[in-house]
């Protein structure tokens, strides 16, 4: 199956309220979608980052009440998930798509990274300054961002890095928004570019985890 893009009936399954009716749109709507968009953006991924790329559409298991605001796929360096290691993520949810870069909470080793992001901040912080409407997100569910980066300072990106040792669900959290009217302008081709872009602009990040 080609990626033919995104609908604007994609978004809308993020207003079903009850959880049977949106997981069930999720899975007829938007995961064909999804894993036709890993098919094409996936193995590009890797000339990016310089190591074998696994992706994963997330199929929320561990959900049995409260619908997903969101839906998603991965990209990170293991087969068997990406949960415990640093990946990229495109998600859909009602009012955007993000392109996003994430060490999440259940990353395996959040101190050697702080280490590492401390001992290369110098390096990275000016990178991600000159990125295209890169953010920082307070949370990977969040629809917008918290700061963008342009705005801060180096000091200021790399005391960010602290959020994932501050709380046991701390995460770190990178990327770029497209609003639904923006998705819905983009070109299969121009969507993946924009995809890839962003990719390449947060790869440093990937690299270093």
């Amino acid at each position: 199956m080609a990626f033919d893009g995104f609908t604007g009936k994609d978004f809308q399954v993020f207003a079903i309220p009850d959880f049977a009716g949106r997981m069930a749109a999720i899975r007829k709507q938007i995961q064909p979608t999804l894993y036709a968009l890993a098919e094409e953006i996936g193995p590009k991924l890797k000339a990016t980052v310089g190591s074998e790329v696994f992706s994963h559409v997330a199929k929320h298991m561990r959900r049995t009440v409260n619908p997903p605001d969101d839906t998603w796929v991965a990209f990170g360096p293991e087969k068997r998930g990406y949960k415990k290691t640093q990946h990229f993520k495109v998600a859909i949810s009602r009012h955007c798509v993000r392109f996003l870069f994430e060490v999440g909470p259940e990353y395996a080793d959040k101190v050697r990274c702080v280490k590492r992001w401390q001992r290369e901040i110098d390096r990275l912080a000016p990178a991600l300054k000159k990125g295209s409407a890169l953010s920082w997100y307070k949370n990977e569910h969040d629809e917008d961002p918290a700061a963008i980066l342009a705005s801060l300072s180096p000091q200021e990106i790399g005391g960010l890095a602290g959020e994932l040792t501050r709380r046991k669900d701390g995460q770190l959290v990178f990327g770029r928004r497209l609003d639904q009217t923006e998705t819905l302008r983009q070109t299969p081709q121009g969507f993946e570019r924009a995809a890839l872009a962003t990719f390449a602009e947060l790869s440093p990040l990937y690299r270093l985890g």
